[in-house]
């Protein structure tokens, strides 16, 4: 893990933190996005990703446009160790505690299980779901302990689905972001604690995942400003399960009246549809 620390130019002009926030899988998309629009709304950023170059390009973007202090940390999620590193770096923040953790970090794949790369496969869910549990697993107590927070959980309307078949892993981890992210709310409110939590379920999103997946979708994607703006405002209003497409959000609905066998023969033809031959 590597940590290299953004300087602001002409810092005796800097005005004051709003915050410090945590985004993993930062380098593009998703994640820089909500790297952003934090900045922008006075948060010191900790950037997490594998590409270093995207990330010190950003950073500096950061720094300079909305004068937050920004730390860019080069790691592979994937691996545990890399993830231990993270969260004691995390804790080490004393003198401005973590305000917001963004679990942004993850990958898709589609086709055939039978198929599929196992290794791929087996990454995928040592990103999208053994990194997440352990970040936000090693956290919580500092949230907890703070009586102050959010945490959100970038998951995906595929976790709202029973299954994804031709994308069966990936809408698999994404199932248990959403049923982590349920459990950990109810927690933390019978707890009595204003910490949160929050999974963000999107559908499409014009990003580069969609390459990565080597997917193309039939439904018009939103872009990453308009569902990272819409997750940060819905998470302020306490909302647990945020889905920020209106379309998707009526087909989610619409699907838990339809028998399971119908729904999962509609995700099949879809996912089957974006297979790039």
């Amino acid at each position: 893990m590597n940590v290299q620390t953004i300087s602001i130019p002409n810092k005796k002009c800097d005005k004051p933190s709003s915050g410090l926030a945590c985004v993993t899988g930062a380098s593009s998309g998703i994640g820089a996005e909500f790297a952003r629009q934090l900045a922008a709304e006075g948060y010191s950023v900790i950037l997490v990703a594998r590409r270093e170059d995207r990330l010190v390009d950003l950073g500096q973007e950061l720094a300079s446009d909305f004068r937050v202090e920004c730390e860019c940390i080069t790691a592979d999620l994937s691996d545990l160790n890399e993830c231990e590193k993270l969260v004691l770096y995390l804790k080490s923040k004393r003198e401005m505690p973590l305000d917001i953790l963004i679990n942004n970090a993850g990958f898709g794949a589609v086709g055939r299980f039978d198929k599929s790369d196992i290794s791929t496969d087996l990454n995928m869910i040592d990103v999208n779901v053994k990194a997440l549990h352990y970040i936000a697993h090693q956290m919580m107590p500092h949230f907890i302990e703070r009586d102050y927070g959010h945490i959100i959980n970038v998951g995906s309307v595929a976790g709202l689905m029973p299954g994804g078949p031709y994308m069966a892993t990936y809408y698999a981890t994404k199932s248990y972001v959403v049923s982590l992210t349920n459990a950990l709310a109810e927690e933390l409110k019978r707890l009595g604690s204003h910490a949160q939590v929050h999974a963000l379920c999107p559908g499409p999103v014009n990003t580069e995942f969609n390459d990565v997946a080597n997917v193309k979708f039939s439904l018009k994607g939103i872009s990453a400003r308009e569902c990272v703006s819409y997750c940060i405002d819905e998470a302020d209003k306490g909302k647990i399960i945020i889905v920020p497409n209106m379309m998707v959000k009526a087909a989610v609905i619409a699907s838990k009246f339809v028998p399971r066998e119908i729904v999962l023969g509609i995700v099949a033809r879809s996912q089957k549809s974006k297979i790039e031959r």
